[in-house]
């Protein structure tokens, strides 16, 4: 994208007479990011983000959700006497006060505060940084505990189980792809786990577990970090809504301490770190011991089983369905994660007894 584009897009959010030029950031593998960069070397720095509205069709609603969130957050860093320019994210607005600017082609464009001087981790590979996520996932929601508002549902159905079968029935049916023959094992692997999912569900359904602000994308990347390793706060929050918090603990645990990679093809590589898993939780309970309720600790670590599972069912509904929602790099790519996210899942199920010991012992501390 050229410049004098992005100049004008950016003109929108931040007088373009000071900017001095704007660069990519980032392989933007759901939204195109940019740097916009200062003619004042002491200014400040934005990023500018072109929205994937194929993936988030409501981006009004969207930005709706991170404005609530982050003044809330803001509030809440300011009474604990931090710095809410750094401690949160800060979205800024056009001139004429909206968060996004429509551009003539109907793509969406945001701005916020690049906030300098942070350390970013890539991957997880140690308990140490698997710790420092946790306490990062659990600083976000225990600052987010007290949020009263009510939030738009940009994703429906997002980690519903009953939806997830509901759709996976469907699937079963139509056989869009003519793999359903060839697939008795795998489905076999979801009807085997269909009624512990949805006993679970349930507990959601009628509020023994409840919904409050979760992250939805909890990668060790989107937590920012000051130099010393010690949390600053939560970014990219394009996919914030109101859910049980045990998703975003399940889902770090899924990636943080799986040995191998979600479509790792060789599944002797595919393993369940317990000491990775004992750093999170240890993390995380720092920020959220005192604030979660009893039912919460004790699906801590069925959590992690629960979310595995849901991806497993994901990548094989979607190559029975012949692959129209996630991004194949080959013919069997949804099959190939199918089977290491399987492997993940039977890893944890072998360790479970261990998880719920280990998260006990934290919580008694």
């Amino acid at each position: 994208m050229n410049q004098e584009k992005l100049m004008q897009v950016a003109g929108q959010f931040v007088p373009e007479i000071g900017i001095d030029h704007i660069a990519p950031l980032g392989e933007g593998f759901i939204n195109d990011t940019f740097v916009i960069y200062p003619k004042n070397k002491n200014g400040n720095k934005y990023l500018l983000q072109r929205k994937n509205s194929k993936i988030f069709v409501n981006i009004p609603g969207m930005m709706e959700n991170i404005d609530k969130v982050t003044r809330h957050i803001k509030k809440k860093v300011i009474q604990k006497g931090g710095n809410p320019g750094r401690e949160a994210m800060t979205i800024m607005t056009t001139h004429d006060g909206s968060f996004y600017f429509l551009d003539e082609h109907n793509e969406y464009w945001t701005v916020c505060l690049f906030i300098d001087d942070h350390l970013v981790y890539e991957k997880v590979d140690s308990p140490q940084i698997a710790f420092s996520g946790g306490k990062g996932i659990g600083r976000f929601q225990s600052l987010l505990i007290d949020f009263k508002e009510d939030l738009v549902d940009t994703l429906p159905g997002f980690h519903n189980m009953r939806f997830r079968f509901e759709q996976w029935d469907t699937a079963l049916q139509k056989d869009l792809a003519g793999r359903k023959e060839s697939m008795k094992k795998e489905i076999q692997w979801i009807e085997d786990h269909r009624e512990e999912m949805l006993d679970f569900w349930k507990l959601v359904e009628n509020g023994t577990i409840p919904k409050r602000v979760t992250h939805n994308d909890t990668k060790i990347s989107n937590i920012l970090f000051d130099k010393d390793g010690d949390v600053l706060c939560m970014i990219d929050l394009d996919t914030v809504l109101q859910s049980p918090v045990l998703n975003d603990f399940g889902d770090a645990i899924r990636s943080y301490a799986n040995i191998g990679c979600e479509d790792e093809k060789d599944l002797n590589k595919v393993a369940f770190d317990m000491e990775r898993y004992k750093a999170f939780t240890e993390g995380y309970l720092s920020e959220t011991k005192n604030i979660l309720t009893a039912p919460e600790i004790e699906y801590l670590a069925f959590s992690a089983c629960f979310i595995t599972f849901e991806q497993v069912l994901r990548f094989l509904m979607d190559y029975l369905n012949g692959d129209t929602y996630y991004r194949i790099k080959y013919p069997e790519h949804n099959l190939v994660r199918t089977h290491a996210q399987y492997k993940l899942l039977q890893e944890m199920e072998k360790h479970y007894d261990q998880m719920k010991l280990v998260t006990a012992q934290l919580c008694a501390k």
